[in-house]
């Protein structure tokens, strides 16, 4: 496990291992503004020994929510709640970035906004995103760098833009979905690149700044073409993942032994020398380390792993199990739930 446990440098951030935690939006949130609970979530996952954590989905506009709940980083009073995250984090000599987002046409809206007129559609409801005006478009990267600002103020070691998922972002990286006839629509990656420029001019040039990625938007072909770009940009580091779900052309790999993300991981690096981190079921030491070997990215992320033991990384320097999510039809974790079957084995052992 020697590359799994080496350290790494993200500008001036230093990762005492390959392993991070990457975002997810589980810990429950009073309206936007942090609780006990939250505070508890990350001081836990940070005494577990990951080099880096990544702080879940942070909204920055009320209309941009992905559920009730999620974290919020739109008004300066959220800061402080978020500085007590981030100590709770550093505390355990933990570095912690954020996550900041936006769900445009994906989220909880009832009049949600999206490059284009969209019609989304899940399995309990359908709506349609009204297109973006110019004014929206520049009210909401004005969100997302004051978001920024706020981070930094709150004592966050960098940031990363969500780019994925299905939201906002990724909305406007995807031309299946964004449809525009100007500027944002021939150069889809403008809305993110003009987000990066105005964080630049509002938080020091030794702050790391990265953008979760996804790897098929739609085509594996586009995501490599945007990461050549965001590179060119001074973006500092890639976070591969899956992009828009329902409009994504993702070709089965025959004898690929990593999950699709990974690959599309794999491809990028092979493309940038900024840093690359992968995730998606990664479920044991011994594969992240065969994962970080064989496909030259950076850093792998454990998600669910973390959340069935948050110990996870202690445990896999200590050659000890680290447990392992038996990928539950229904996940079964959320608000820590004695129900998750992966949580409740480990916990017998």
């Amino acid at each position: 496990m020697k590359k799994l446990f080496s350290e790494f440098n993200i500008k001036n951030v230093k990762v005492k291992n390959r392993i991070f935690i990457p975002p997810m939006v589980l810990s429950l949130s009073n309206e936007g503004y942090v609780t006990s609970n939250n505070i508890e979530h990350y001081k836990r996952l940070a005494k577990g020994g990951a080099g880096l954590i990544i702080h879940e989905a942070t909204c920055v506009n009320p209309n941009g929510l992905l559920s009730e709940g999620q974290p919020g980083i739109w008004n300066d009073d959220q800061i402080n709640g978020l500085k007590t995250i981030v100590n709770a984090v550093h505390e355990e000599n933990v570095p912690i970035f954020i996550q900041i987002h936006h769900a445009g046409v994906g989220g909880i809206s009832e009049n949600p906004i999206c490059p284009s007129p969209y019609e989304y559609k899940t399995s309990t409801k359908s709506v349609v995103g009204h297109e973006m005006t110019i004014e929206d478009i520049k009210s909401i990267q004005n969100d997302f760098i004051n978001a920024a600002r706020r981070a930094y103020e709150a004592g966050y070691d960098g940031i990363e833009l969500h780019g994925c998922h299905s939201y906002l972002i990724s909305q406007f990286l995807n031309k299946k979905v964004n449809k525009r006839t100007d500027e944002y629509g021939a150069n889809p990656e403008k809305f993110a690149l003009e987000i990066l420029e105005g964080i630049r001019k509002v938080t020091p040039k030794e702050f790391p700044v990265g953008i979760r990625l996804g790897g098929f938007q739609p085509r594996i072909e586009d995501s490599l073409h945007y990461a050549k770009i965001f590179e060119e940009h001074g973006i500092d580091f890639l976070d591969i993942s899956y992009g828009f779900s329902i409009e994504q052309e993702v070709e089965e790999i025959p004898d690929y032994k990593y999950a699709l993300p990974i690959y599309a991981a794999e491809k990028i690096k092979a493309e940038v020398s900024i840093p690359v981190f992968a995730t998606w079921g990664i479920n044991s030491p011994g594969l992240a380390e065969d994962i970080l070997l064989n496909t030259k990215v950076d850093l792998v992320g454990i998600g669910r792993g973390a959340l069935i033991n948050p110990n996870w990384a202690n445990d896999a320097i200590a050659e000890k199990d680290t447990g392992k999510c038996l990928e539950c039809k229904k996940c079964m974790w959320f608000g820590y739930s004695k129900v998750c079957a992966g949580k409740v084995l480990f916990e017998k052992k």
